[in-house]
Parts: structure tokens; sequence; C-alpha cells
């Protein structure tokens, strides 16, 4: 072990390293707090993409414009944790899913219905519901 870790050390610092491990452990208990979180308040259709989504519809334009902001910069963190976390302790697929239904892009629904009708992601996303009392979350049927 030792040989392993003065090898790593020759390319990343101690600092580094130290850095990286306290970034995986804030990023999985972060994970298994906040994806349960907000996979529980989501309404059961909104993956649905037959019913439309309408946020801060009726706000003030500039508000609505700030709104959306913090809702891309945000999602953005997401994405990237939940890239992170392929390759370190956590829930990366979920936590990319919820990034991605924070940004807006071209196309986005689609992917998301995509992504949702994985039948091992939909699978675990309705066992967690089911645990919170929630009902499942429905999904447009497959044109």
């Amino acid at each position: 072990m030792d040989g392993f870790l003065s090898a790593v050390q020759q390319y990343v610092s101690t600092e580094t390293l130290v850095t990286l491990t306290v970034l995986s452990i804030v990023f999985f208990i972060g994970s298994l707090i906040a994806i349960p979180f907000i996979l529980v308040r989501l309404p059961t259709d909104f993956f649905d993409t037959r019913v439309p989504r309408r946020w801060m519809e009726h706000h003030n334009p500039v508000l609505r414009s700030l709104g959306y902001l913090a809702k891309n910069v945000v999602g953005a963190i997401f994405l990237f944790a939940g890239f992170l976390m392929l390759f370190l302790p956590g829930q990366g697929i979920l936590t990319m899913l919820i990034g991605i239904t924070m940004l807006d892009f071209p196309g986005k629904r689609k992917l998301e219905a995509k992504m949702i009708g994985q039948p091992t992601v939909l699978n675990a996303i309705n066992n967690m519901r089911e645990k919170f009392g929630k009902p499942p979350l429905t999904i447009a049927p497959a044109p």
C-alpha cells in the first residue's frame, strides 16, 4: 500500500488527494440526502412529455429571468457533481438526471423521458417514492 501511495504522490500532491477525499465524502453524503428529497417531491407526471411544464409563468419577467439563471447554474452544478460521482462514491446517474431536469436546452424533455424510461432508473425512483408513501412516476407511452 505504501508503494502505491508513493507512486500516486509522484503525480498528485497530498493536498489534492485530501481535497478529493473530502469532496468525495461531501458528494456522497449530499447525494444521499438531496436525491430522495428532490425525487420524492416531484409531481407524478413531471417526466410525462404530454404534460407541459410552466415554471414561474405568472411572475415578473426580471424575476423569472433571474430564476431561470439560478436554476440553470444549480442544474449545471448537479450535472457536474453527477459526472464526478461516476468516478467517486455517490449516486451519479440520478444526480446527473436532476441536473438535466434543471437545465434548459432544446430536446431536454425527450432526453429526460429516455433516461427515465430505462427500467432500472424508473424502478429505483419509484421504489424510493414508495418508501415515502408517494405514487409512482408516470411517463408517456413509447410512440
